[in-house]
């Protein structure tokens, strides 16, 4: 469409312009998370690899052999940190769940080492590798492990959805995976390679944007995804949800909402309180 350009694509996925008090969010987040690690048992930035940023944050359950969450942050896979995202863990924690936040390298990395976004999501892989081989040590249940991401990291968390273990770890089973909650998530990365702001940090090539769009593959064999985004985000993120649930089906997607009155930061904010409707799927998911 001719109305597609440059600034129709910035205005679709700049979230930080659209909505204007979004350091405010961020604000309460960096509070909530710091107040998370006060609060909480945690042990903090344990490497489950040698790579930039490849750390994860651990927040166990009251009970052992519990549920395990694995968190991944959203940023547009090139800014925020694990740490701004402790604030997931106790409303987790009350369900019952074992808490694990975990890092990455962020885009465009450095000249001597690079980073793209299917360089992230082998690192996301990595990091679901370790916690199988390690959550036990901390209480979490190895086989009752769950994924949810925001944004990037809703993307990151579909993706792993659709891991096919055997060919990372055979000792992994095939399809562990079973169950993702993606919030706000992208599902087709070739709009960004259009979207100005993005295109300096995130450097997007066609084969990369390619090989890292999950509404492109085929649907998993095997697991559901919940997707949710914000009634109040922009046409392109609605879009972007609505995509994966027809790109996969119904068996795969059983849950594709708009959640009404919430924005594209306020959203995850929902997943910390009781009674809301992120709150309520969060625990249909993990049968809680």
């Amino acid at each position: 469409m001719s109305t597609q350009n440059a600034a129709w694509f910035d205005s679709m996925y700049n979230n930080r312009a659209l909505v204007p008090d979004h350091a405010a969010h961020f604000a309460h987040w960096s509070k909530t998370s710091a107040d998370a690690r006060a609060a909480l048992k945690c042990t903090l930035n344990i490497a489950y690899g040698d790579g930039p940023n490849e750390s994860l944050d651990i927040f166990p359950a009251s009970k052992s052999n519990a549920p395990v969450v694995v968190f991944i942050h959203g940023g547009y896979w090139r800014s925020l940190d694990k740490a701004d995202h402790s604030f997931v863990a106790p409303p987790l924690h009350d369900m019952g769940v074992c808490v694990v936040v975990v890092n990455y390298a962020l885009c465009p990395g450095t000249a001597e080492l690079p980073v793209t976004i299917p360089d992230i999501a082998h690192q996301m892989v990595k990091a679901m590798a370790w916690t199988w081989h390690n959550i036990a040590r901390y209480g979490g249940n190895p086989k009752h492990v769950s994924v949810a991401g925001h944004s990037a990291g809703g993307h990151l968390a579909a993706m792993l959805l659709a891991c096919d273990w055997k060919h990372v770890d055979p000792s992994i089973p095939a399809h562990w995976i079973q169950k993702a909650l993606s919030i706000s998530g992208l599902y087709d990365l070739t709009p960004l390679r259009k979207t100005p702001f993005l295109q300096d940090s995130l450097r997007l090539t066609a084969k990369h944007a390619r090989m890292a769009s999950p509404a492109l593959w085929l649907r998993p064999r095997k697991g559901v995804l919940y997707t949710v985004a914000g009634g109040d985000e922009s046409p392109e993120f609605l879009r972007h949800n609505r995509l994966i649930h027809q790109a996969w089906g119904t068996r795969t997607v059983p849950v594709c909402e708009e959640l009404a009155g919430l924005n594209h930061f306020s959203i995850v904010t929902d997943l910390t309180k009781k009674g809301t409707r992120l709150s309520a799927l969060t625990k249909a998911l993990l049968d809680l």
